[in-house]
């Protein structure tokens, strides 16, 4: 079995680049994706599920160079859980989508002198 999960969907918000404590590049993003359907009253309805995506290093630096707020984009990766602490002291889980691929879709494109 094969932990695996592709989205196509849009940035919801410029993507957010840190540099973490061993000095490797991590990027954080979110991802909006739209299911239309018609509900059981006949008329069309649009559900929008937003995915928080996590790219490391290398992967991480060229796709931050490639996209902001809006970019269309397919992502390949695997969920991934992490538990944490709140500030209240309680236990947590988050889950996330650690990207190993991605492909660009026609439609926003970065203005050229951002990737300079």
């Amino acid at each position: 079995m094969k932990n695996k999960v592709q989205l196509v969907g849009h940035i919801g918000q410029d993507p957010d680049m840190r540099t973490v404590g061993n000095g490797k590049q991590m990027l954080r993003l979110s991802v909006a994706t739209n299911e239309r359907f018609r509900a059981a009253e006949g008329e069309w309805k649009e559900d929008t599920q937003w995915h928080p995506v996590v790219a490391w290093g290398k992967l991480a630096e060229r796709l931050a160079a490639q996209v902001r707020k809006g970019s269309g984009l397919v992502i390949e990766g695997r969920l991934v859980h992490r538990g944490y602490e709140a500030k209240d002291g309680t236990r947590r889980i988050s889950t996330e989508i650690l990207l190993t691929d991605y492909q660009l879709l026609a439609g926003k494109a970065v203005p050229a002198e951002s990737l300079a």
